[in-house]
């Protein structure tokens, strides 16, 4: 076992693809959250958590929030860009216990394939194309513009070189 472990909620993969880059490069233990406890967590000197984000919520994040760890990395995955979306609700939403935080938060951008989607997903997806809509364009967030650029593509945001910001500080934590 190693020191690290990279933990993953994912429904169409594109959390899943960070969260396997990120255990790579940093020679770490893969594991999906459905699968995973936090007693056997608590074994690891450091937990990275990757979820992607649905709803206003950070998918599964509950497996390490409620927990302490020695230390804590959070990774988030969704259509808006990170340069322009705010996250904070987000992430006071995922961690409301004041005394127990993360040490580092990193956001990804993701993609989508309409394709892909489950039937409720696809009815989400559309309710709130139409909520955003109605929206003057000044009234209209980063998510909300991702979603009308994107409504109905098969998009993927991807990108490998933007796990380096976190596997950085991971090593130099570890060190």
């Amino acid at each position: 076992m190693n020191n690290i472990a990279v933990v993953y909620q994912s429904h169409y993969g594109t959390t899943k693809k960070y969260a396997e880059w990120i255990a790579q490069a940093l020679d770490a233990d893969l594991l999906n959250r459905k699968k995973v406890s936090v007693s056997e967590l608590s074994q690891y000197g450091m937990i990275i958590y990757g979820g992607g984000l649905y709803a206003g919520g950070l998918l599964g994040i509950d497996l390490v929030s409620k927990s302490k760890f020695k230390h804590l990395v959070v990774f988030t995955v969704g259509l808006a860009d990170p340069k322009i979306m705010d996250y904070s609700e987000i992430m006071a939403k995922a961690f409301p216990n004041q005394a127990y935080q993360h040490d580092q938060v990193y956001h990804f951008r993701g993609g989508i394939n309409y394709q892909k989607l489950t039937f409720l997903h696809r009815g989400l997806m559309t309710l709130l194309k139409k909520t955003v809509e109605k929206k003057s364009d000044s009234e209209i967030s980063a998510e909300g513009k991702a979603i009308l650029e994107t409504y109905g593509k098969k998009i993927d945001f991807t990108y490998k070189e933007m796990i380096s910001p976190l596997t950085s500080y991971v090593k130099e934590v570890l060190v």
